[in-house]
């Protein structure tokens, strides 16, 4: 695997310097689309949103993918170096992806977008800051700003088209928020509490007022102990929760086994659903978009714990 990475930059120093030059006299329009390559979905769909149809997106990673353990391919190194514009998301969400993205970065045109998060709003879990800023929707405005200025320095002639659809965007994001926030507050603050595999959710539980506890850490690599198991299962039955919830992008072994620890316990939890918490629905669905992963989140967890049938 390390000679294919080493093999993998080499060729990508390679293509990268015969195409640096070439790409700054671009033109993009309709009948040339400017070709985006985003790691992540929620990436990819905010970028589609704002380019419309001057601009060609590929979400490298797609529905149930999980990017803290995704790897490189072939082909993924070829997109990658002749796209006109990289987004990924940093903060380590793509770690096992990193020599090639800091390689990148030396020659390509490559935007991390959560750099418009301020270090002091990241959450800091186990002496690491959480990647999964997506889910506090503002923090999603902000970054929807910094793919929007990505986008307009790659093409200048397209800043009216560009902010145009920004401004329609981030309204409807605004909206998502409300909505968020209006359906949190029909659980009581004390039933709030978020049970799932791994702590993808620590930025949603911030900004709408859930204690969130994950089963894994922050990144699906760690794996929960008997420890991590009997821990969580005695705080569940203590607190009389009525939920828990698998992901799409992680296997739900440990949440049921973390179920029948509880049961086991006396107290008969149920699983409310699943959520999407690193990779978004099928493509060319809602549940496929940043707005529709977040309504079926929502909807998801408060189903989930108010008992409500599905």
């Amino acid at each position: 695997m390390k000679k294919y990475i080493l093999i993998a930059l080499v060729v990508l120093s390679i293509i990268a310097c015969n195409k640096e030059t070439a790409s700054k006299n671009k033109v993009y329009g309709e009948s040339n689309k400017m070709d985006v390559v985003a790691t992540i979905g929620m990436i990819g769909d905010v970028a589609q949103n704002i380019g419309g149809e001057r601009v060609s997106v590929y979400s490298m990673m797609g529905p149930g993918v999980d990017p803290h353990l995704y790897k490189a391919k072939a082909g993924d190194v070829a997109r990658l170096s002749d796209a006109d514009l990289i987004l990924y998301n940093g903060i380590h969400l793509e770690a096992k992806m990193g020599d090639i993205l800091e390689k990148l970065s030396q020659t390509q045109n490559i935007t991390m977008v959560s750099h418009v998060i301020p270090e002091d709003s990241l959450i800091t879990v186990e002496q690491a800051h959480d990647p999964h800023i997506w889910f506090d929707v503002s923090n999603w405005i902000a970054v929807a700003g910094a793919i929007k200025d990505a986008l307009i320095s790659t093409d200048p002639a397209g800043i009216d088209v560009y902010q145009s659809h920004y401004d329609t965007y981030v309204k409807e994001l605004q909206d998502l928020d409300n909505y968020v926030k209006k359906q949190a507050h029909t659980i009581p603050q004390d039933q709030r509490v978020l049970i799932t595999a791994h702590d993808a959710f620590n930025y949603f539980g911030r900004a709408y007022g859930f204690e969130v506890r994950g089963l894994q850490g922050i990144s699906t690599v760690d794996e929960a102990g008997t420890g991590d198991v009997r821990n969580l299962a005695d705080f569940i039955a203590d607190k009389k929760i009525g939920a828990l919830f698998v992901e799409s992008s992680v296997s739900p072994k440990s949440i049921k086994a973390l179920q029948a620890a509880v049961i086991n316990r006396g107290w008969n939890v149920t699983i409310g659903g699943e959520l999407f918490s690193d990779a978004m629905g099928d493509s060319g669905s809602f549940k496929g978009t940043y707005i529709g992963m977040v309504t079926h989140n929502i909807d998801t967890i408060v189903s989930g714990l108010k008992g409500e049938d599905k």
